[in-house]
């Protein structure tokens, strides 16, 4: 496809060079338009049962944190995937928005978070550069955006597996209308300055910042405190912040960055920021709050960088923060921030709902911000400006309008989109609320039992951090939320996030994938960051791709096929962890597989303290740690008795969505051990493998193992095929009498449960 062709051929030249951000030469943008108006045709349908032909399988609006994860996830699945972004940048807020310090208070990484953290200290690991210089600490991981784009865009040419798998991404493009067969989404319009195309698709992800989809697909959802169609303008939500990404510069600042004459308003701006920083201003003291404000030196270091262009390798030990010569201007700068919207705290919902509003407010962010860059120049003395190396915009947004001709070479190096901390939300069959949350991190905690969620897809760690819209009059009184439930309900561990929050109630083939899941303002407050948004959206595309491939709807996929693979491709799903069943255990998938959905009890389960979220360096945990009270022992070795291989098959079979089979009677002796055949024969009774009409790739079986004599070996010879018996493939015999253990149990489970046959 020509807009493939050029699109790959960009993301090449951007990996080539040590930047991505940069003015694009103009024939490449030509070429680029040039290509999405050649789109006729593009990626021809593969035939799928039951759903029509279409250009792409999957297409993501928003090509943020959550999207682009959501197209490399599909994509590596072999969907054919478009995204869609209306800047001129990949990456949302970890890039675009220069958000580029992780916020991850409980270290919680796997999946493709960690691939994208495991490149990025990759490429600064040679020069000798940490990504510790954040001041939480040096385990923290910060990065310059133009890194994190070009790691990015590494993830997404290898999701195209040297041109086999689809996946294009359309920049400074816009979803424009979605259209629907009655309450179906069948594909989208696309515009951009080389005009529309409508796509037709089979699953459409909102991975947009705002959540602008949802009001395009008449899809139901929430906006503040209020639910659609009924929002309320008035009612309020976060802030936002129009970062930027400034830099020392010893020699002198050059004079294209260099702020001389102050913005309308300043005098107002100039009395906030002497609230926050000032020359004379405190030092950090090792705790967060500070007693404010501070001077410049810990200014910078709360959102310190690295610096490709600096030869100190500095971290986030205090005494190397006076060296840290890059970082990102995110405090002090929310807007409105404290002198609030019309007396209250906050934005109005309208912002999301009114694009005119949005405009205005998004350009008085960014004068905000701007505001800083002279106050740190003239008033403070500071020979800092935004970075030279970062963001080179070939078009200004459209917040810079208007803004006098000194500025705009300032505005060109600034981030492509601000930081948008809440969107719309979609309205599911579920909703996630903080006190469920909370009691779900209290899974195992000081002797508690399990509370995991059955669907678990991801796995987050933070408060409920909301900046401003924070009052009684702000929060979900139908949910039991108010201002004092912020500090009630704060989770004490990690939480998982739910697959049911991914999909909506009233509408079939759209996904939310980022900020706007089912969820209160209050959870959103905890879901709303980087590293959550990354794996909630890895596993958005997980689901569009297996729905694709199976061809049935989004809703009625079993969560535990999405588990599976998610599971494969590296993501954490369960709470529980167990000594005997460490990381690289081959049993390790499957084990937590049974304990999100409750499949079999641990021997014993952990014994962790509960302890405050964000306090990183709690005595008490760390000594639960160290002793390993904190893992549990699921008994991997230990024989399963009858009665447990019979529990373990009605809770699977239920989980599993298939509507074949039956599970087998407990009988006598329910603690008799169970040997190998016996439950071989069960799974496929429990399971409806037998059936050859269902499962016809069975038919031209042989026999796998043992002599076809033994009256069990039928249905070795059935699961076999099916891949669920692999853990045996390099005995030479079943040995159809030897105990299953409980390890052995849960792995062939999981396999079968992913291998039924769905209705």
């Amino acid at each position: 496809m020509a807009g493939g062709f050029f699109l790959s051929f960009l993301s090449f030249l951007r990996a080539a060079k040590h930047r991505t951000a940069g003015i694009l030469p103009t024939f490449l943008l030509l070429a680029f338009w040039a290509g999405f108006a050649s789109l006729e045709g593009a990626a021809e349908a593969k035939t799928v049962q039951h759903i029509g032909r279409r250009d792409y399988d999957v297409v993501v609006a928003g090509g943020g944190i959550g999207g682009i994860s959501a197209a490399i996830q599909a994509a590596r699945l072999g969907a054919s995937v478009l995204v869609v972004e209306p800047s001129d940048w990949i990456g949302g807020q970890a890039t675009a928005a220069g958000v580029s310090t992780m916020d991850d208070l409980s270290r919680l990484r796997s999946g493709l978070y960690l691939e994208l953290l495991s490149k990025i200290q990759g490429y600064y690991e040679p020069m000798g550069k940490s990504t510790g210089t954040c001041y939480w600490d040096a385990r923290s991981v910060a990065f310059e955006p133009h890194v994190g784009q070009r790691m990015l865009y590494e993830l997404v040419d290898d999701a195209r597996a040297g041109g086999k798998n689809t996946l294009d991404i359309l920049l400074s493009s816009e979803v424009a209308e979605v259209s629907r067969e009655r309450n179906t989404v069948r594909g989208v319009t696309v515009r951009n300055a080389g005009g529309i195309r409508k796509i037709a698709c089979c699953v459409l992800i909102d991975a947009t910042e705002y959540g602008d989809i949802l009001p395009l697909a008449h899809a139901e959802y929430r906006a503040g405190n209020s639910v659609s169609p009924f929002v309320d303008p008035n009612a309020m939500i976060q802030d936002i912040t129009w970062v930027a990404v400034v830099q020392k510069y010893p020699g002198g600042i050059p004079d294209h960055l260099r702020a001389l004459t102050p913005l309308p308003g300043y005098e107002l701006a100039r009395r906030n920021y002497e609230s926050y920083v000032t020359r004379d201003g405190m030092d950090f003291k090792g705790v967060y709050p500070v007693k404010l404000p501070v001077n410049v030196i810990s200014h910078n270091a709360y959102r310190g960088l690295p610096d490709s262009s600096n030869y100190w390798g500095y971290d986030a030990n205090r005494e190397n923060w006076p060296h840290i010569s890059k970082c990102g201007v995110n405090w002090g700068n929310d807007y409105p921030g404290k002198y609030g919207w019309e007396g209250k705290r906050g934005l109005p919902t309208g912002y999301l709902e009114n694009l005119d509003l949005r405009r205005k407010v998004e350009r008085d962010a960014l004068i905000k911000t701007l505001h800083y860059i002279y106050y740190m120049q003239n008033e403070l003395g500071e020979n800092w400006s935004v970075a030279d190396d970062e963001y080179r915009h070939p078009v200004l947004p459209r917040a810079a309008e208007g803004l006098p001709d000194e500025w705009l070479e300032i505005v060109r190096r600034m981030p492509a989109i601000p930081y948008v901390r809440e969107s719309r939300r979609i309205v599911g069959n579920y909703t996630l609320t903080s006190s469920e949350l909370l009691k779900n991190s209290l899974s195992y905690r000081d002797g508690q039992t399990s509370h995991e969620f059955p669907d678990a897809i991801a796995i987050g760690g933070y408060i409920l951090d909301l900046h401003g819209a924070d009052t009684d009059a702000d929060m979900e009184w139908k949910f039991d939320e108010k201002a004092a439930t912020v500090q009630v309900n704060r989770p004490r561990g990690p939480f998982q996030v739910p697959l049911r929050a991914l999909i909506p109630r009233d509408i079939d083939g759209l996904l939310a994938a980022e900020k706007n899941l089912s969820m209160t303002r209050l959870a959103a407050g905890a879901l709303r960051l980087q590293p959550i948004c990354m794996m909630t959206g890895q596993a958005a595309g997980a689901l569009a791709a297996l729905s694709v491939r199976e061809g049935v709807r989004l809703r009625d996929l079993p969560a535990v096929r999405v588990q599976r693979t998610l599971l494969e491709a590296g993501v954490t799903l369960s709470l529980c962890r167990y000594l005997d069943v460490p990381p690289d255990h081959p049993c390790y998938n499957a084990v937590q597989i049974a304990s999100t959905h409750g499949l079999i009890a641990p021997i014993e389960p952990p014994h962790a303290p509960s302890y405050d979220i964000s306090d990183l360096d709690d005595p008490v945990l760390a000594m639960a740690v160290i002793k390993g009270r904190d893992k549990g022992t699921f008994g991997i070795d230990e024989i399963l008795t009858w009665a447990e291989a019979v529990s373990m098959m009605e809770r699977a079979r239920k989980a599993s969505g298939t509507s074949l089979g039956l599970v087998p009677e407990l009988g006598e002796k329910p603690d008799a051990f169970v040997n190998r055949g016996r439950f071989a024969k069960a799974l496929c009774d429990t399971f409806g493998f037998s059936d050859p009409e269902a499962f016809p790739e069975v038919k031209e079986k042989g026999s796998f193992f043992a002599s076809s004599q033994h009256p069990n070996a039928p249905a070795v010879d059935t699961l076999s095929p099916l891949g669920i018996l692999d853990l045996y493939k390099s005995e030479r015999e079943f040995h159809f009498g030897r105990p299953v253990t409980r390890g052995e149990a849960v792995e062939m489970i999981m396999k079968a449960m992913t291998a039924a046959k769905l209705p």
